[in-house]
């Protein structure tokens, strides 16, 4: 697969830039990658049929905006300094993630893959304060301590367990002291929810990994030795999602 995309360093405009790491080579895809998730991220189809806010939605049984909403709310209202985005998103999380950045302020959004970030710059304005890079989640280009939050929207559950490990002790090693980690993913569903156990057959079909956050704690993939200040977490629609937002110990 060949796409016409920039450079990563060439995607950093303006106040961004000021953030951005040094060039370096663009990351290989995961092996994982490429294997499990083809059909959804990697080849360029994928986006024609995916980046459909109707079908979005529908794969999340009408709660994107809920938990979209519910991820911003912890961004806050223009929030200072950087902010970094672990992934493309299909749908509209990073142009209202944009709006959420203060004017001074810059995003950076990672992606493995070309074809995600080129459809990301399709769906986002002209914007200084915005940068993308083709980074690897689990191997980033930043210094320590270089942002003051930290986004992963439906990331964590497509990744093997040493993927899922490295990432957040990625997104950790970033993180100002002080800074935010927001995390939304899929959750054991309470033992009411009528859609347990389809969604448990259809996880082990289609998202082989996803089902160990079934069965652990968020914060349980996180470096034995980060220290948080606080880890709140909040479940939603019947307990099949959940939010779970840790601040790093200053």
């Amino acid at each position: 697969m060949k796409l016409d995309l920039p450079p990563p360093s060439s995607l950093a405009r303006g106040a961004a830039s000021s953030f951005a790491p040094e060039q370096r080579a663009p990351a290989a895809i995961p092996a994982y990658l490429e294997k499990v998730y083809w059909w959804a991220y990697v080849h360029p189809n994928a986006v024609r049929v995916f980046e459909r806010p109707w079908l979005v939605n529908l794969i999340l049984f009408g709660n994107y905006a809920k938990l979209r909403d519910a991820a911003l709310r912890d961004i806050g209202k223009d929030a200072p300094g950087a902010t970094l985005q672990v992934a493309c998103v299909y749908g509209d999380l990073t142009p209202r993630l944009r709006l959420c950045v203060a004017p001074d302020g810059a995003l950076h959004v990672v992606d493995v893959l070309p074809v995600q970030l080129a459809n990301l710059r399709a769906k986002l304005p002209p914007d200084e304060r915005v940068a993308l890079f083709q980074y690897d989640s689990a191997a980033l280009g930043f210094a320590d301590a270089s942002y003051e939050r930290v986004l992963l929207f439906f990331l964590l559950h497509e990744m093997p367990e040493n993927v899922r490990r490295r990432t957040l002790a990625e997104a950790y090693r970033v993180l100002k002291p002080g800074g935010k980690i927001v995390l939304v993913d899929y959750h054991r569903p309470n033992q009411a929810n009528p859609l347990r156990r389809p969604m448990q057959a259809l996880l082990r079909r289609l998202e082989p990994f996803a089902e160990d956050l079934w069965q652990h704690e968020l914060r349980d993939y996180f470096p034995a030795d980060a220290e948080f200040s606080s880890v709140r977490k909040e479940t939603h629609f019947g307990g099949l999602y959940q939010k779970v937002v840790l601040v790093r110990a200053e």
